[in-house]
C-alpha cells in the first residue's frame, strides 16, 4: 500500500526544529513532548522521527530498530512519570488515532499518553 506523507504537518515541522516543543524525552528514532492542548493532567505525545502517516504505515515499513525504540520510549515515559501499575502507578491510557473515522488530526503517526486522573470509559455510545 502507498502512504502519502505530508511533510508540512505540524509534527514534521517540530522534528525539523521549525516549531518549538516541550520535550519529555528523545532517542535516535523517537521524540516525546507535552501536548499543547492537554486533555488530561498528563498528556504526552510520542512520535517516530521517520515519515510515517499512521500505525499501519509504521508497522509495515519502519525498521525493527525504529519499532523497538518507539515502544520502549513509551514504556520508559510511563515508568519515569510513575504511571505504570507495575511501579505502583495508577495507570494510563494510550491512544493512536488513524484515518477519518479514527479522528486522526495530524497525518504523522503518534501515540497519546494520557494520565493523572480517572479517564472514564474509552468510548461513549
Amino acid at each position: 500500500m502507498a502512504y502519502d506523507y505530508d511533510d508540512q504537518n505540524i509534527f514534521a515541522k517540530i522534528l525539523r526544529g521549525e516549531i518549538p516543543n516541550s520535550t519529555v524525552a528523545e532517542t535516535d528514532h523517537s521524540l516525546a513532548f507535552n501536548d499543547i492542548a492537554p486533555q488530561a493532567p498528563i498528556h504526552v505525545l510520542v512520535i517516530p522521527k521517520g515519515a510515517y502517516v499512521n500505525f499501519d504505515h509504521f508497522a509495515a515499513e519502519a525498521s525493527d530498530a525504529e519499532i523497538v525504540d518507539f515502544s520502549r520510549l513509551v514504556s520508559k515515559i510511563t515508568q519515569d512519570l510513575g504511571l505504570a501499575p507495575e511501579g505502583n502507578g495508577e495507570g494510563y491510557r494510550l491512544i493512536a488515532n488513524s484515518g477519518l473515522n479514527g479522528h486522526q488530526e495530524v497525518p504523522h503517526y503518534h501515540i497519546h499518553i494520557l494520565a493523572g486522573r480517572p479517564l472514564g470509559p474509552m468510548l461513549v455510545k
